[in-house]
């Protein structure tokens, strides 16, 4: 048997193989699931780096827009989803069949102040009940450390009656989108890149590579998730700081805001932000719940301070 021949037989034989071929050749169809502000980008820029994709939503309105070519995310435009080649919009979990590398982007919201995952249980089992061997996986949803390897992995397991590292791939890889702002666009924004395994962070990064012009990788999905609620908690912590002192600068008679422009002239060792109304949307008002909640859960108390 040649070399070339031998090659050919290891691929067929090892399902994870042919994946990275697919990838790494732009033939892997790629799915995204949840169609809102993060998803429905992230499908533009996958489905421009010149890979075929499904969108999945379960609203019919969505897709139905969608299909007509009328964007209803504030970043894309009419144009960009009418231009849109070789994708698809389903609103029927059936279409996932024919996806090699998954992506889910949908809400986790807070529920009496604790984390609900429901939301990304369901899209989860969805992806299970269709998933075949050589296949990859990524949640890209703001959670908790452990959620990949504690809640994702098994249902996707139970469903499929697949392993998780063996039969498919699975990765975390958080969203960074920033809503209505065109300075930091998704491409050009770097991604945290994580997997189950060695392989399976190989794989989700030689994807992303593909998608995005800077990868960073981590060691695993927990460092991947923590990084995640590091960002929007220091950036609700910093905001709630400035907005107090603003407050105490009040009532010592000092012009906050020549304060923070003098104190913004030091060009280390500090980052300047301004009084605001506060926090708010969907991240940076909840996150840092998800953060202390796992602290509390896991290892018994409260971080008071977020």
């Amino acid at each position: 048997m040649t070399t070339e021949s031998a090659r050919r037989t290891d691929v067929r034989a090892d399902p994870l193989e042919e994946l990275a071929e697919r990838i790494r050749t732009k033939q892997a169809t790629v799915a995204v699931i949840g169609l809102g502000y993060v998803g429905l980008p992230l499908l533009v820029s996958v489905a421009r780096s010149g890979f075929p994709v499904i969108g999945f939503e379960v609203d019919d309105a969505r897709v139905e827009s969608l299909r007509a070519g009328r964007s209803y995310v504030g970043d894309i435009t009419d144009a960009e989803v009418a231009a849109l080649d070789r994708v698809e919009f389903h609103a029927d979990p059936a279409a996932l069949a024919g996806a090699d590398v998954v992506l889910i982007c949908v809400p986790t919201p807070l529920t009496d102040h604790t984390p609900d995952l429901a939301i990304v249980r369901e899209a989860v089992d969805a992806v299970g009940r269709h998933l075949a061997p050589g296949r990859l996986v990524v949640l890209e949803s703001t959670t908790y450390p452990g959620t990949t390897e504690e809640v994702v992995a098994p249902i996707l397991e139970s469903a499929s009656g697949l392993t998780a590292g063996r039969d498919f791939a699975l990765g975390y890889s958080p969203e960074r989108i920033d809503p209505g702002q065109d300075l930091h666009r998704l491409e050009e924004t770097p991604k945290i890149v994580s997997g189950l395994t060695d392989r399976c962070r190989d794989l989700a990064a030689s994807f992303y590579s593909q998608v995005i012009q800077v990868v960073v990788v981590v060691p695993s999905p927990r460092e991947a998730e923590m990084a995640k609620l590091i960002e929007n908690t220091f950036r609700q912590v910093n905001i709630a700081l400035v907005n107090e002192l603003a407050v105490m600068a009040r009532d010592l008679h000092v012009d906050i805001w020549e304060a923070l422009r003098a104190a913004s002239t030091k060009p280390f060792g500090y980052m300047p932000f301004w009084p605001g109304p506060g926090v708010g949307g969907h991240c940076i008002a909840i996150d840092p719940s998800y953060l202390s909640w796992r602290v509390g859960q896991q290892l018994g108390y409260r971080i008071g301070f977020i």
